[in-house]
């Protein structure tokens, strides 16, 4: 399967009310299990291989090292592999979509893109995440891969639960615009209040990707809330982590 089918073919998951289940991902083990389980995609998670290497989150894994990763990861299965891009390793619109081709070479069909300003505080505006979108899209455009770019906004991850209703009319604004400048996907991690997803699903013309977290537990719950996407984030390593202590006490005791 080329690339662009399998481009294609993670698109064609995305379906209101049926979501594409993502169970996160750090290496290309984890990757050739998910497949075995018959799963249909895989998709890696930045804090899950940043900390299965030995490094924090927030783009501290090196970006050549990262790479590596991805393009093992997508060697070993034939599946499409959606990778946490996290903000790009870059600022500027040309230094992202630069970075973007770096991925889209080592296999990636499709990537989280995030409008925090990692290494600084508080979100990009409006207007220049939806420029930096812009630019990846123009690059996968002219790789001849029509990457499938999850767009995440930062608003409500690690934010007062208490502030997520106010900062709803925001959100919606962010999924208009990065709609417009080509995103694919519309990602909300840490809204797990149903009612807050429901407003957001009923608002937004992309499809929306919840993480399951929290409140949220079970994918038929929130495929009834009409969510596209369910992924998984950091909670399948950290399974992984407490399993390997466990069984290595075991062992021991």
């Amino acid at each position: 399967m080329s690339q662009a089918e399998k481009a294609s073919r993670f698109a064609d998951l995305h379906q209101k009310g049926n979501p594409v289940v993502l169970y996160n991902i750090w290496d290309a083990g984890g990757a050739q299990a998910l497949a075995k389980a018959g799963a249909p995609a895989v998709a890696t998670g930045s804090w899950s291989m940043a900390a299965a290497h030995g490094y924090g989150d927030g783009e501290a894994l090196p970006l050549d090292f990262f790479l590596n990763i991805v393009e093992r990861i997508c060697a070993s299965v034939d599946l499409p592999v959606t990778v946490d891009f996290e903000g790009g390793y870059a600022t500027e619109p040309a230094e992202v979509a630069q970075n973007a081709r770096k991925m889209i070479r080592a296999g990636a069909i499709g990537i989280n893109f995030e409008d925090r300003i990692v290494k600084g505080e508080g979100l990009h505006s409006i207007e220049a995440q939806a420029a930096r979108i812009r630019a990846i899209k123009a690059a996968a455009a002219d790789e001849g891969v029509p990457l499938f770019l999850n767009a995440r906004t930062d608003l409500f991850l690690g934010t007062d639960p208490s502030t997520h209703e106010s900062s709803l009319a925001e959100a919606q604004e962010r999924e208009a615009a990065y709609a417009e400048a080509g995103a694919d996907c519309f990602f909300i991690p840490g809204l797990t209040e149903t009612a807050l997803i429901s407003r957001v699903v009923d608002a937004a013309t992309l499809p929306v990707n919840v993480m399951m977290i929290g409140d949220l537990t079970s994918v038929k719950d929130v495929a009834a809330l009409g969510v596209s996407r369910a992924s998984f984030g950091p909670a399948p390593f950290i399974q992984f982590l407490a399993d390997f202590k466990k069984a290595y006490a075991g062992v021991v005791s």
